[in-house]
């Protein structure tokens, strides 16, 4: 049987991120990360003594968790099993070949009702751009190459943590809008953010020399920000889940309620059979 292709180019990921730590890396979005990160954990009832962080630039994570042990997103994770009380995966899941056996080892790496926190940029990441790019290659040269990495839904990856065999597990996302003076201002910051195209399939030839400059005219037009700048929506989907422990929280099963939703909201209850078509 063979094995689907790489989603991404390891060494091409590797060369982009050692760019942008050796111009000075962009890094207001993990610092966002690591501020919200660190907000999710206040809330938990729980004092961490062991954790570790996966991430390409521990910095933002340093001066949240300054005792954390710092791992690099390999495809196999350094991580002991059984080793953490608190796993983050911080920013890089999305590069991922293998994003539920990167879930896997997170979750092996737990003592029982340790806690995994995971954040990546999610699908509607760069929509913008990926349309831009795509309506402007499409008219120039009839046909699409990879640009823009694709990025998974929340509905997915929720179901990724269940596979993963993670307890309690949560999905939700967080949407910030970043504005540039244009779209190649955006893609600086992207390439300083270590996340220039890294994709296997991409292709090799030669760009023409029109796209960029027809995208960023279809990008200025469709997606103003309004005083000359244009908008980029950045997406982040957090993923927790605990590793399992028979003192924690049990969902109810199915039909075991002993109150109606309906009486508990106070709410109309309109009987499927009474919709309309």
């Amino acid at each position: 049987m063979s094995l689907p292709p790489d989603l991404t180019d390891r060494a091409a990921l590797a060369r982009n991120r050692a760019r942008a730590l050796a111009r000075g890396a962009e890094l207001f979005l993990h610092e966002d990360a690591a501020a919200e990160a660190k907000e999710r954990l206040s809330e938990v009832n729980k004092t961490f003594t062991k954790p570790a962080v996966v991430a390409v630039f521990p910095g933002p994570w340093r001066e949240i968790l300054p005792d954390a042990r710092i791992i690099a997103d390999d495809e196999v994770l350094a991580l002991e099993e059984g080793a953490h009380d608190l796993v983050i995966h911080a920013l890089s899941l999305h590069w991922a070949n293998d994003p539920v056996g990167q879930l896997i080892q997170c979750r092996r790496a737990l003592r029982p009702d340790g806690l995994f926190l995971g954040v990546m940029f999610g699908g509607q990441t760069l929509a913008e751009l990926r349309a831009a790019l795509a309506e402007a290659e499409s008219r120039l040269t009839g046909g699409l190459s990879p640009r823009v990495l694709p990025m998974a839904e929340i509905r997915d990856l929720g179901a990724l943590l269940q596979r993963a065999d993670f307890a309690l597990p949560v999905a939700d996302a967080v949407k910030r809008t970043v504005t540039y003076a244009t779209m190649f201002h955006l893609i600086a910051d992207l390439r300083a953010m270590g996340e220039g195209n890294a994709l296997a399939r991409r292709s090799r030839r030669a760009t023409p020399r029109a796209l960029f400059p027809e995208a960023a005219a279809r990008y200025a037009e469709a997606y103003s920000a309004g005083g000359g700048r244009i908008a980029a929506t950045f997406e982040s989907i957090w993923l927790t889940g605990w590793a399992p422990h028979p003192g924690q929280q049990k969902p109810l099963r199915p039909g075991s309620a002993a109150r109606r939703l309906a009486d508990a909201l106070d709410a109309a209850e309109t009987p499927l059979h009474d919709l309309g078509d």
